[in-house]
């Protein structure tokens, strides 16, 4: 866990974050959380399974990055090899956090302060010099507001697929050219032959929740896994 403070401009003034991407970025992970309203973009480049939250058991997307801990075949010499950088990799090294007590809970932008990103003399600015927020910081800010209401629309999304038993577990059993094999356990994926019985009333309701569209584009995104091979093969080519 990072050590996130909420962004302040007296206490943070000085601060500056690195761009770009790679390991020692903090970009070495083998998936990232996404979100529905972010699936037209994911499904472009990665695959889309469901994982459960260990802390909370708690279902969410996945965009697919590798087949174990630590390794994001996507990280390039150059940076992020991909047309899409999934929105929780673009938002480091910063968060929302629910500010106030009770009914006054609302958003504010918060920095992990122990992030790899984040610096003294190297990177973009956060603040000018007259302590206004510099155009890097408004665009982190917009992104964030953004990915803020896509994961608020996501936990509706993935509720409404567990009231219709549209998660099935998913093992996968993978074999690269090097001969070498690995099993990927722990995710899940949509339960095709459920979401084809389902009638007219319950596609509807999914169609105007704005949730039918991402079921579908979860399911064609599983043809990304083989671009996700093709880069562990090349790895170790």
């Amino acid at each position: 866990m990072g050590q996130y403070e909420i962004l302040n401009k007296e206490k943070h003034r000085h601060l500056r974050i690195k761009t770009g991407y790679g390991p020692t970025l903090g970009d070495a992970v083998m998936y990232m959380m996404t979100y529905p309203m972010e699936f037209r973009d994911i499904q472009s480049c990665y695959p889309i399974l469901f994982t459960k939250d260990p802390n909370t058991g708690g279902f969410f997307a996945a965009a697919v990055l590798g087949f174990e801990a630590d390794q994001n075949l996507f990280l390039q010499d150059d940076g992020w090899d991909a047309s899409y950088v999934p929105a929780m990799a673009q938002r480091q090294p910063f968060l929302i956090a629910t500010g106030g007590e009770g009914d006054d809970r609302t958003p504010v932008v918060s920095l992990d302060v122990d992030h790899p990103r984040v610096s003294q003399d190297e990177g973009e600015a956060l603040f000018d010099s007259q302590g206004g927020t510099t155009e890097f910081l408004e665009r982190k800010i917009a992104l964030l507001d953004k990915l803020h209401n896509g994961l608020q629309h996501g936990k509706g999304f993935v509720d409404a697929l567990l009231e219709h038993e549209l998660l099935e577990q998913i093992t996968l059993d993978i074999a690269f050219d090097d001969g070498s094999k690995q099993t990927l356990q722990g995710f899940y994926c949509i339960a095709e032959e459920r979401l084809y019985q389902l009638q007219g009333d319950v596609l509807e309701s999914l169609n105007k929740a704005g949730y039918l569209q991402p079921v579908f584009m979860a399911v064609a995104s599983l043809s990304r896994m083989r671009n996700v091979i093709e880069r562990r093969n090349r790895v170790q080519a």
